[in-house]
């Protein structure tokens, strides 16, 4: 069925099954192919081990990467040979990352995220390895929200409980979108809004900062068959009236926005060997539907394929 959404799928590298001496010279290709150009330096020669997830949505690219003790660079002449075009966020899962860019020095903590211009020249190290999502954001989609062409310096935020809500959905967002059992499809929109609140708050007008909080409690709550417009404006802070303007503003509605990540789910869900003991009307009801019917027809209004097709495709 022509126009139908496709799920894009996560890619794994790893260095394991290389020789050691092309390790750090195929991690270099890879990620300056799918994520960004960086010169990697670990402290042994032919003794480093890494791991990248990456998935390249439309406009966003998100990656979760593990690696041995190294330190990277992106130098002012990588910077010319392979520009980016980005804003980069990195939110630190495990080990100390030492940061510096333009004169600016930062230790971050698991538990901290940092937002920066991936094209203006920076180091980072990581004395006892790491672990750690990573966000890429267009440039252009940061600026048309922004009105600014970079980040005007870097910016760290504690996402733990009770911390940055903005930080912590983006964390959450990211993070079930990348993991190996049950990968949820991230709202890319919501990222990018994310991001740029993040990055720039004092430059990002209202509207875009209470779609932003309004697609974070829809990413929280969107498995409760119960919710409602009502809920979400009372959690946003807003009227009903005005959350349906920010929605339509963006090209889609309420009840659209929470029906898509449904479905967007329950697609996840059905590919995942964790649903492969469940019935369809278990996997429709996990992800907030009332009606198996209903379920049935709109995801394959959406995807093209029925869901028992999919099941059956991923088996």
């Amino acid at each position: 069925m022509t126009g139908a959404v496709r799920i894009p799928r996560a890619r794994r590298f790893a260095t394991a099954q290389i020789e050691p001496d092309r390790q750090v010279e195929l991690w270099e290709r890879h990620n300056a192919e799918s994520l960004i150009a960086l010169d990697c330096r670990p402290p042994v020669a032919r003794s480093f081990a890494a791991v990248e997830v990456n998935l390249q949505l439309d406009r966003v690219h998100l990656a979760r990467v593990r690696g041995t003790r190294h330190v990277v660079e992106r130098s002012a002449e990588l910077v010319e040979a392979r520009p980016t075009e980005a804003i980069a966020v990195y939110l630190a899962l495990s080990g100390e990352a030492v940061f510096e860019q333009g004169g600016y020095r930062r230790v971050l903590r698991p538990g901290q995220l940092l937002v920066c211009d991936a094209d203006r020249p920076f180091l980072r190290g990581f004395g006892r390895g790491l672990e750690e999502l990573a966000v890429k954001v267009p440039r252009a989609e940061f600026s048309a929200l922004t009105g600014l062409a970079t980040v005007p310096a870097p910016v760290v935020v504690d996402v733990g409980p009770g911390e940055n809500p903005h930080g912590r959905a983006l964390a959450r967002l990211a993070g079930r979108a990348v993991r190996r059992d049950r990968p949820v499809p991230a709202d890319e929109q919501a990222v990018v809004e994310l991001v740029s609140v993040l990055a720039a708050s004092g430059h990002v007008g209202l509207p875009v900062a209470h779609r932003a909080a309004a697609r974070t409690f829809i990413e929280e709550h969107f498995t409760d068959p119960k919710l409602r417009a009502a809920d979400i404006a009372s959690a946003t802070g807003i009227s009903e009236r005005h959350l349906s303007r920010l929605f339509a503003t963006a090209g889609t509605s309420v009840p659209g926005h929470i029906l898509s990540r449904r479905l967007d789910a329950a697609y996840s869900m059905l590919t995942s060997a964790a649903a492969r003991g469940l019935r369809t009307s278990d996997v429709a009801a996990r992800c907030g539907f009332t009606s198996v019917a209903y379920f049935s027809r709109t995801f394959r209004e959406r995807f093209g394929v029925t869901a028992g097709e999919v099941r059956a495709g991923s088996a």
